[in-house]
């Protein structure tokens, strides 16, 4: 709450008076009542080897504004200002110093790595009230920072799923291997520690290498039948090549971050047959999810993946954490982010929903939004309630053949 020597003022009352702290007299959109905006930030891997998510994001987070917009916050519209991190740690600092510190936003979404993301955190947004939300990370060291929110479900029940999918399987040898950074290190560290049969190879890799050859090598020379990837849809391309023009043979099975379309176009047909993939994923069979999904085919001609969904959640709970919060201030904001996707509250499917609960009179315990990527609910260390999917390489695309409940 707001207050001078001489009134105290809510929130409301002193927007229409100052038109609020942080927020750009910007042109209002469709349902808007007044001329202004509210502006946060978003740390996005629009370039370098996450680019893929980070376009996928873009469009979610599009959606998201447009779903926002067509209501109005109070009248008044929402804006997130995108940076690009270059999909590395430096860049992801650059781009939150620059929206944080020059454009003061008060909520950031950021960023796609999980190494990224705790850069930030650790260097720009700690020891500040700026509310930082990732859209991607599942990087299992964010547990340890309760600040620092994400959207996507830890890497923990990724690793289990895939030690218990691979014994399943039948396989008693895996060889692994993973990206160099905070989350191919953790990620590799909990597969292993959930992992009861022996580990022939368990050696990571640098990113954007001009080939892999060795590593592809040395995990067939471990006599491995099944090779665990833990790296980036480039990097992981190199390697299907690789395993493909050496003739080398074993079953695949990979996390999250090697599928994509990029792989598709650049392995050939037959190269990833029959290859298991353990992924977040949104609960397809909710309504709410299809619906936004059967909007974002319409507006990009393609079914969307989970990692869009997660942005538009972003959008979503950042927007509605202004609604609800008694000031636009990272503080206020930091107050309500978690309350407004709480079991307790009313539960609703959009952002129209909950927002008319808020303009009633209710406050933000009194929502309970339920994402198109889930039921949300972050936990005391800032982790949503997710799901996994587990997705077969089937004649060169991907299909899925069943769900986890994280």
């Amino acid at each position: 709450m707001r207050e001078t020597t001489t009134v105290s003022l809510d929130r409301r009352s002193m927007l229409k008076l100052t038109g609020g702290v942080g927020i750009a007299g910007l042109a209002g959109c469709s349902g808007s009542s007044s001329n202004e905006s509210y502006n946060i930030g978003m740390v996005d891997a629009q370039t370098g080897s996450l680019s893929a998510f980070g376009e996928r994001n873009q469009r979610g987070k599009d959606l998201a504004l447009s779903a926002v917009n067509d209501v109005g916050i109070d009248g008044s519209e929402l804006q997130v200002t995108v940076e690009d991190s270059g999909s590395e740690n430096q860049g992801g600092i650059s781009a939150a110093q620059k929206l944080v510190n020059q454009d003061g936003v008060p909520f950031l979404i950021g960023a796609v790595g999980s190494g990224v993301s705790l850069a930030i955190y650790e260097s720009v947004i700690q020891g500040t009230d700026v509310v930082q939300l990732s859209q991607n990370s599942t990087g299992l060291g964010l547990t340890e920072f309760p600040g620092l929110l994400r959207m996507s479900p830890t890497g923990r029940t990724q690793a289990v799923a895939l030690a218990d999918l691979i014994a399943e399987d039948g396989y008693d040898d895996v060889a692994l291997t993973y990206v160099n950074n905070n989350y191919g290190e953790s990620l590799a560290e909990a597969f292993v520690n959930s992992w009861d049969g022996s580990i022939a190879y368990n050696n990571s890799h640098d990113q954007e290498q001009q080939s892999y050859a060795s590593v592809i090598s040395e995990m067939n020379s471990s006599d491995a039948d099944a090779w665990l990837f833990i790296t980036y849809q480039a990097e992981f391309a190199s390697m299907v090549n690789e395993i493909y023009s050496s003739g080398y043979e074993a079953m695949l099975y990979g996390a999250d971050s090697v599928s994509g379309q990029n792989v598709l176009e650049n392995t050939p047909d037959g190269s990833m047959e029959g290859m298991k993939i353990v992924v977040p994923s949104a609960p397809v069979e909710e309504e709410n999810y299809q619906d936004f999904a059967s909007t974002f085919e319409s507006e990009y001609g393609q079914t969307p993946t989970s990692w869009a969904a997660y942005a538009y959640d972003c959008v979503i709970n950042a927007a509605l954490a202004i609604q609800a919060a008694d000031s636009f201030t990272g503080a206020a904001l930091g107050d309500v982010v978690r309350d407004v996707t709480r079991p307790e509250g009313e539960q609703v499917t959009s952002f129209e929903a909950a927002s008319e609960i808020l303009s009633d009179g209710g406050g933000p315990s009194d929502v309970d939004y339920q994402g198109v990527s889930g039921p949300i609910d972050f936990d005391e260390n800032g982790d949503p309630v997710g799901f996994l999917q587990v997705l077969e390489v089937q004649d060169h695309s991907y299909e899925g053949v069943g769900f986890i409940r994280s």
